[in-house]
């Protein structure tokens, strides 16, 4: 385990912590401690996934970069609609 942290690139660490982000949002919602319509699901999603692409802006991989950026995209359409939805109130 040592000589893996040691090899663990800057890049790597905001990677790893992005996906442990986007992990903990999504198990928060299936606990029910979170709900989806909550304005913190797509603000999570967001961050972890911008963090997420820092990393693979290091070591680019094609998948990895589609995903994430279909993941901001949609992250960001949540965060307008919940403001969206806010103001029709």
């Amino acid at each position: 385990m040592g000589a893996f942290l040691e090899t663990l690139t800057l890049a790597d660490a905001i990677g790893s912590i992005g996906a442990l982000v986007v992990v903990a949002a999504y198990f928060a919602t299936q606990m029910r401690m979170m709900n989806s319509d909550d304005l913190a699901f797509p603000v999570l999603n967001l961050a972890g996934s911008i963090l997420i692409v820092y990393s693979l802006l290091q070591n680019f991989n094609l998948a990895s970069m589609l995903i994430e950026s279909f993941w901001i995209l949609i992250s960001m359409i949540g965060i307008v609609q919940f403001f969206r939805l806010r103001r029709a109130r």
